[in-house]
């Protein structure tokens, strides 16, 4: 375990599209960061709620290497996440004369991370964009691996786009005027990694469960998960960067949330829906004799521990929820694919559970 203070690095290794993931405090990684923007025009994009910590005047100071510099603070929350908010977005750029050169930098959370990769992506065929994500969510899933996009009504991330960020920068100082439920919400996907790829992280954070359930957990433990997580997600993308096969796995419990979340008009937080559905997805598993009773509970008990969500609150019915997840973007021919576990750390990704057993299962949890 690296000292605190001291600067982590992960390579998301592409080829061409490479790029280096940055653990540490921007006033370190700064000379990195003006590397990518340095004489470039260059738009941050950030929300209201980072906007009131007063950190988006030290970012902009971070970017005065730009040959130009425009702001775009975003309202917060996924109900900001629509085509109309990448209009916004590319339809600034367009005005301010942003050319193909230019660099995007999203300084947010996952929703604005994903909404400038998006405009990035689709801005004269594609500029740059660099990733600052501000919650745990953002720093330990979405800033990494290049998924871009913006909700319909129809449903979550149908549209978007592949687009690899240019850097991520991740500075664990913002985590500290995070809101407790979003603190909750990033520690729902940090869980799944334990699960889908690494058992020994997963006993370390069931180890450490009352430490990560303090917001202010201690820099070594705050580095030292934030690093195996993108690690892990870095290995992953890196072998099925388009979703092909083996990433399907970083779903787990998606599936199910995404439902979840659709049905309450996002009301829901992403976290607490992703908790649900994982624990949805491994009782489920143990009905098909795929995964035992001990784990489940083992995982159940350790969203507990960490203030999560278990159970599909009231309201909820099991026809609704499996016609949310028919619109989920990972179905192949009409089927509904799922990621359900068969060990602490392994997973398996089918479409073989019908709609008829499905109906069944969760006419039981709801």
């Amino acid at each position: 375990m690296n000292k605190a203070g001291k600067i982590r690095r992960v390579r998301v290794k592409l080829g061409c599209r490479s790029y280096w993931i940055h653990i540490g405090s921007l006033q370190k990684t700064s000379v990195e960061l003006g590397k990518l923007i340095s004489g470039r025009g260059v738009l941050l994009i950030t929300d209201a709620n980072v906007e009131k910590t007063g950190v988006v005047e030290d970012v902009l100071e971070d970017l005065s290497g730009a040959s130009d510099l425009g702001l775009i603070v975003l309202k917060p929350g996924e109900r900001t996440k629509t085509l109309g908010a990448v209009e916004d977005i590319t339809g600034f750029a367009a005005r301010h004369n942003y050319d193909r050169k230019s660099c995007f930098v999203a300084l947010s959370g996952g929703v604005g991370g994903d909404l400038t990769g998006f405009a990035a992506g689709i801005y004269k065929r594609g500029v740059e964009f660099v990733q600052i994500p501000t919650t745990l969510l953002a720093m330990v899933d979405s800033s990494v691996g290049g998924k871009t996009g913006a909700d319909l009504p129809e449903g979550k991330n149908l549209v978007g786009l592949f687009h690899q960020p240019a850097g991520v920068f991740i500075d664990p100082e913002f985590l500290r005027t995070l809101p407790a439920c979003e603190w909750r919400n990033g520690l729902a996907e940090v869980i799944k990694y334990g699960i889908i790829r690494d058992g020994e992280f997963f006993e370390f954070l069931w180890a450490n469960r009352k430490r990560l359930n303090r917001r202010g957990a201690d820099a070594d433990l705050l580095g030292a998960v934030i690093e195996r997580c993108v690690t892990i997600k870095a290995e992953v993308v890196a072998a099925d960067e388009c979703e092909s096969g083996l990433r399907a796995i970083l779903n787990y419990g998606h599936t199910f949330g995404h439902a979840l979340e659709q049905l309450s008009g996002f009301k829901l937080a992403h976290g607490s829906a992703v908790a649900i559905g994982m624990v949805l997805a491994g009782r489920l598993a143990c009905d098909l004799g795929i995964f035992d009773r001990e784990s489940a509970d083992r995982v159940e008990a350790l969203l507990k521990a960490v203030g999560l969500p278990v159970s599909v609150p009231a309201g909820y019915a099991a026809s609704d929820i499996i016609e949310a997840m028919k619109g989920d973007k990972k179905n192949e021919g009409g089927r509904i694919r799922l990621v359900l576990p068969e060990s602490l750390g392994r997973v398996r990704i089918t479409s073989e559970v019908s709609e008829e057993k499905l109906f069944e299962f969760l006419t039981r949890q709801v």
